[in-house]
């Protein structure tokens, strides 16, 4: 039996989150689709899978965008279709939050803050605490609704990648989204590149 293709889903594909991927990809031994990078996403789930089958190893990150729209976009179209693929194991979502307006949002494992720490509650897309503790962590995102309807085993929340008042910045390393990407691969059990860490 072929062995499936692990990747984790990046609910955020702007030029800023695009090279901060690309960036923790390379620091951390993973490989990336940077043709799924823009906003909104600018190729289908089916070449985004056989883009997939032409890595040289896995884990791989794989950026969605739906450019602020509140239904169902180009990037949840496409996350769709990657997910529920038979050659793709989905190992976790990092999910990012948004101030777009009229959608549900989806339940998180946990959140990191734009502080590094990691809570069981809901941040913004700032990376500041939403709702208090004792609030199931929800996130609002423009490319999140559809992870409810998919089977994703683990999801981390965050604010903007590579912004969040500057504290995840490329020029730091990205420390937030770095951390998410972490946090999903010690959830696998999957080994990956530590030389970069403190």
């Amino acid at each position: 039996m072929k062995k499936k293709i692990r990747v984790i889903l990046i609910t955020d594909g702007d030029g800023v989150a695009q090279h901060v991927v690309e960036e923790l990809a390379v620091t951390l031994g993973l490989r990336c689709i940077s043709a799924s990078g823009g906003n909104p996403t600018p190729i289908t789930g089916e070449e985004i899978v056989e883009l997939l089958k032409t890595v040289h190893h896995d884990p791989v990150l794989v950026m969605f965008d739906d450019r602020g729209s509140s239904g169902k976009g180009f990037g949840e179209v496409a996350m769709e279709y990657v997910a529920t693929h038979p050659e793709i194991e989905v190992l976790g979502a990092v999910a990012v939050a948004s101030n777009t307006t009229g959608i549900v949002g989806i339940g998180v494992d946990e959140c990191i803050t734009g502080n590094g720490d990691i809570v069981d509650c809901s941040v913004d897309k700032s990376g500041y605490l939403k709702g208090g503790s004792g609030h199931k962590a929800i996130i609002a995102g423009d490319t999140v609704d559809v992870l409810n309807d998919l089977e994703i085993p683990f999801i981390v929340g965050v604010g903007d990648i590579g912004k969040m008042a500057r504290a995840d910045s490329i020029g730091r390393g990205a420390p937030i989204t770095r951390k998410a990407i972490e946090e999903i691969l010690k959830r696998s059990g999957i080994e990956y590149d530590r030389r970069a860490e403190d």
